[in-house]
């Protein structure tokens, strides 16, 4: 029984681990990028705190957005656990911005 919790909680770690995030970062962003039409491609970037390393700062045109969501969406089964509950967070957050944008 030790054994499974303790790999579960090495599991909730790297979900949350910094590199780990940023890779599916980068993932998603790239895969954002692949479906935008090219004049957004550009509009379309992450970048990492230097010294809050669990921090990125989203740098994303409105009407890139739902690029953005559907990568998310795209990946979220493959992700780890803590992982897909930093991404969903994300895409709760991005939405509260837009919904506020209409406002």
């Amino acid at each position: 029984m030790m054994g499974k919790m303790s790999s579960d909680i090495i599991g909730l770690k790297d979900g949350l681990d910094p590199q780990n995030i940023a890779f599916w970062y980068k993932k998603v962003i790239a895969e954002a990028k692949e479906m935008a039409p090219p004049w957004l491609v550009d509009k379309i970037g992450v970048k990492q705190d230097p010294i809050l390393y669990l921090k990125f700062n989203l740098d994303i045109s409105k009407r890139a957005v739902r690029y953005l969501m559907m990568a998310i969406e795209d990946n979220l089964d493959a992700m780890p656990y803590t992982t897909r509950l930093y991404f969903l967070k994300v895409q709760e957050l991005v939405t509260q911005e837009m919904d506020k944008a209409l406002v």
